[in-house]
């Protein structure tokens, strides 16, 4: 799949067949994470990964609106380490792009995603430091599910022309 096509069909997936997520994709996936941009090159990140079924499961009871992580067989935790940050508060615009390149990669890769927002949502941040043990310095951003998709929303077009504005308002 090239680019354009991974990035225009990348659709919201929240069922998931029960198969696990092979070792190579986690890694592509890694490496995608890694080579996202981030102001001034700081790469203030850290990723977490959550193979363990009981972890998903935990996590998808816990937080509101995240019934999705239940049947997930792959997470994958952004946080930020703002004090590697080299222009203050740019951490979330960093950590963003990361998930958003992650999940078209994983839309890349036959698999299906969702971004569940955790920051600035204190209670589901709360969740995910409790359950993983995550220091009280770093900040958990996002929470990506992701497995082999058991539903296929399909591309759609979203273009919309009265939102589109050249040299000015």
């Amino acid at each position: 799949m090239n680019a354009m096509d991974a990035i225009l069909s990348r659709r919201s997936v929240r069922t998931y067949e029960d198969r696990p997520v092979p070792e190579e994709a986690v890694r592509a996936l890694l490496d995608v994470l890694f080579s996202s941009p981030t102001a001034a090159d700081a790469r203030p990140w850290h990723f977490v990964v959550v193979d363990r079924k009981e972890i998903l499961e935990r996590l998808g009871r816990d937080m509101e609106h995240c019934e999705m992580l239940q049947q997930a067989r792959l997470g994958l935790l952004i946080c930020a380490d703002p004090s590697l940050e080299k222009i203050p508060g740019f951490w979330p615009q960093d950590c963003a792009a990361a998930a958003e390149n992650a999940l078209v990669a994983v839309n890349a890769l036959g698999l299906g995603g969702v971004w569940v927002a955790l920051y600035p949502l204190e209670d589901r941040m709360g969740s995910v430091r409790k359950a993983l043990e995550i220091p009280a310095n770093i900040m958990p951003f996002a929470l990506l599910s992701i497995g082999f998709p058991a539903e296929f929303p399909g591309r759609q077009d979203r273009y919309d022309a009265k939102r589109v504005h050249r040299n000015g308002w």
